[in-house]
């Protein structure tokens, strides 16, 4: 029988209002990949901040036990001295030092009263080399992707001695390179004796992976599945994780497409000055009225950069080229101007450019049409309060009130505050960078039947997404990028994973 390395016991926490975790009990065995899944607010994130310290004993209830010892961390660094570190989805690397500065800061080796500079390197060289990263310790963190800096994250904690690492959604933000890279390391570290407990919305990951899953849902655990006895299966998952079953997170939408062009871009090309590189290269695609068009491609390709040079260049890149908005020329030198042309987008990141957190949910809803609500350049808080509330309702926006911080949104709701933001607009084209990055296969369910609800009303949709999956159960034609150029355009019935990883990585 497996040694059992953590054991939380009857785990309460709550929050002015809510009870975030509610006799939570949770168990991982030694040399295991554990998996933690729920929807946005299960209290996933809470569970792994009250193991790690950042809620310190005291301000929760129940007991943590480590190896058989109870344990009551009053702070983060208490629960690093036991052997646990916790990667959160925002990385915490600093961009202008090193990668040999960042792996060991907070730990430094010391040489009397001064840092030993050599040894910390070679140190950061072995650490580099269990996570399978080659790069230069001497590099700054600024110059890596964003799935090296995951394993520098990583490697920091891997110099700290770790036993249990606690991951939280580390492949959110990856590609499919980077993720499948990340998990095989988490295989290896498993080989080496390092207990890991991941949290992911992603569940072919979790079915991939996991030795064990835990579900919760509404702050309790509903279920432990294991992998051995052949338990943890995607309609389970689901199951367990909404209460209910969910068919198909994809649905189908009741509508065909239109035949009418209402969105062309001709010959386009973007050079960013800054990096003193060409972004994007004769760029040709069009969208139909009533069509989702999914845009794939890997990390780096262009994307998001393509959306941003449309949506009137906020980047201020160098662009040229030719759009068309239903037959009629624009090129706008303003997200104001592509607004008032029908165009909205959708940031990829809801948390840094789409919402203002410490606003309510009314205010970031109304934020990019004030006009709209405003007497003689005064905002108008009875129609302000009359947009949110209609909102709130017809995109079912769980929040006590509209009068709630955004910040205390669970991703799902965030993600639809954001959306609600941008139909405010009115627009003809939308454009959603990653709708549902980092949300849970319920709020996935609901925003796919928001888009399908969108476009069967006429909207036309330019979707970019990550996951191939969505690309294929959401669009209906898919252009690929691969190095800044479109390498290929399939319609929805011949495209598949394979043919889509092909042309992006031409």
């Amino acid at each position: 029988m497996k040694k059992i390395l953590l054991e939380m016991k009857n785990i309460t926490k709550k929050f002015p209002g809510v009870v975030a975790l509610d006799n939570v009990n949770f168990q991982v065995t030694e040399s295991e990949i554990h998996c933690l899944v729920g929807e946005n607010g299960a209290g996933k994130s809470t569970l792994m901040k009250v193991l790690s310290g950042v809620y310190p004993h005291g301000s929760y209830e129940g007991e943590i036990i480590i190896d058989g010892e109870s344990q009551e961390f009053s702070n983060i660094n208490e629960s690093k001295k036991t052997g646990i570190a916790i990667i959160y989805q925002e990385l915490a690397l600093i961009p202008e030092m090193t990668v040999y500065e960042n792996i060991f800061l907070g730990h430094e080796i010391t040489n009397g009263i001064s840092v030993d500079w050599n040894e910390t390197i070679k140190r950061a060289e072995k650490v580099l080399k269990k996570v399978c990263l080659q790069v230069n310790p001497a590099d700054k963190i600024k110059e890596l992707g964003v799935g090296k800096q995951q394993l520098v994250e990583i490697a920091k904690a891997l110099s700290m001695d770790v036993k249990l690492l606690l991951l939280d959604e580390p492949t959110s933000a990856l590609s499919e390179d980077d993720s499948e890279n990340l998990l095989g390391l988490l295989r290896e570290l498993k080989k080496q004796g390092v207990t890991c407990v991941l949290i992911s919305h992603k569940l072919s990951e979790v079915i991939k992976i996991a030795d064990t899953v835990t579900v919760l849902r509404d702050g309790e655990t509903v279920g432990s599945l294991s992998a051995e006895k052949g338990e943890i299966t995607e309609n389970t998952l689901v199951k367990l994780m909404v209460g209910r079953e969910i068919n198909d997170i994809y649905p189908k939408r009741k509508v065909k497409k239109g035949k009418d062009i209402v969105f062309e871009v001709k010959d386009w090309n973007v050079y960013d000055p800054s990096r003193g590189k060409q972004i994007l290269s004769d760029i040709n695609f069009n969208v139909r009225k009533g069509e989702i068009v999914g845009f794939s491609g890997l990390m780096g390709s262009g994307r998001t950069e393509l959306a941003l040079s449309l949506f009137g260049n906020p980047g201020r890149s160098r662009v040229s080229g030719d759009m068309y908005i239903d037959g009629e020329k624009n090129n706008f030198s303003h997200p104001e101007n592509a607004i008032k042309e029908g165009l909205a987008y959708v940031s990829e990141d809801r948390k840094g450019n789409g919402l203002i957190l410490i606003q309510d949910v009314k205010q970031n809803i109304t934020l990019a049409n004030l006009r709209e609500i405003a007497k003689r350049g005064v905002v108008d808080n009875n129609a302000e309060i009359k947009i949110a509330n209609e909102y709130k309702t017809s995109l079912a926006i769980k929040t006590p009130s509209i009068e709630q911080k955004v910040l205390y949104l669970s991703g799902g709701n965030q993600q639809k505050v954001s959306l609600a933001k941008w139909l405010f607009v009115k627009p003809d084209i939308l454009i959603l960078d990653e709708p549902t990055r980092g949300i849970d296969v319920g709020a996935k369910y609901e925003i796919h039947s928001i888009m399908n609800e969108l476009v069967e009303q006429g909207m036309s949709i330019i979707m970019i997404s990550s996951e191939l999956p969505e690309i294929l159960g959401m669009s209906d034609r898919i252009y690929v990028l691969s190095a800044g150029k479109i390498s290929g355009e399939l319609s929805v019935e011949e495209a598949n994973q394979e043919k889509i990883m092909h042309l992006a990585t031409n």
